[in-house]
């Protein structure tokens, strides 16, 4: 009984070296050639169109709820001529690439790991590896760069949408002022809150595909194995998520005071 108990404890601790470990690989298999940008093409694309119309309906309330809720905050301390200023940095910063990982992970991941899931318990992998044909750099390469791209593009997208939602519900629900508003924006904003944010989108895209193709490559035990497999991968990549944005939050505002100051 204790071993049971030691192995069920050891699991997620070797789950995570393999992983990190298939990582690694697949960085190693980044620059190798020949580079399949016929797949990479065909992947972003795939991956763009499932994501591009949620991810601007998610992004309006994403905006709206900021505005509401920063401009009902900062109004108790009179100081509304910074709503706008506060809903882009909250925008940018955090809701932004949030939004944009979840989104790829659950939509985009998803299928990545339910397409070399299935090719997997087809055995197609198996019969690649046995021509020679490595499937990370065919297959799990391009997939990867096509979504740390595809994530970056969103990000701007929920930007945009999400900062232009606010502007709406701050100066139509709360009677807010268009000039102050868009006058606010580089009282607090700087360029470096936008690339901390694209930096953000292109990380949380690293995670989820590898995450994704990880599950997917790893799944067995036939059509349930990769249903668990897809279940698997959109909630280890959304905890990875969460905690790696804290980390790069930590790191960067630890490193714009320095620049600034």
């Amino acid at each position: 009984m204790s071993s049971l108990t030691a192995a069920r404890v050891l699991k997620p601790i070797g789950t995570a070296g393999t992983l990190f470990a298939f990582g690694l690989d697949v960085g190693r298999a980044l620059f190798r050639r020949p580079f399949q940008f016929r797949e990479f093409i065909q992947q972003a694309w795939f991956i763009a169109s499932v994501t591009i119309i949620p991810t601007a309906l998610v992004a309006i309330p994403f905006g709206a709820v900021i505005a509401l809720q920063v401009g009902g905050l900062v109004a108790q301390f009179g100081a509304q001529s910074f709503v706008g200023s506060a809903a882009v940095l909250a925008v940018v910063q955090q809701a932004a690439p949030i939004a944009t990982a979840l989104l790829v992970a659950g939509a985009g991941g998803s299928a990545i790991a339910a397409d070399l899931g299935a090719r997997k318990i087809r055995e197609e992998l198996d019969a690649m590896m046995v021509l020679g044909i490595d499937p990370i750099q065919r297959l799990v390469v391009p997939r990867v760069l096509a979504a740390m791209m595809i994530a970056v593009f969103l990000n701007g997208l929920v930007s945009i949408v999400g900062v232009m939602g606010g502007y709406v519900f701050n100066v139509i629900i709360q009677g807010g002022t268009p000039g102050a508003y868009l006058a606010s924006f580089t009282a607090l904003a700087q360029m470096a809150d936008l690339w901390q944010g694209l930096a953000k989108a292109l990380v949380f895209g690293l995670i989820a595909a590898i995450v994704a193709s990880y599950k997917g490559m790893n799944a067995g035990g036939g059509p349930k194995g990769v249903g668990d497999a897809v279940n698997e991968s959109v909630v280890i990549t959304f905890l990875l998520l969460f905690i790696v944005n804290f980390v790069m939050s930590a790191i960067f505002l630890q490193i714009i005071p320095s620049k600034t100051g």
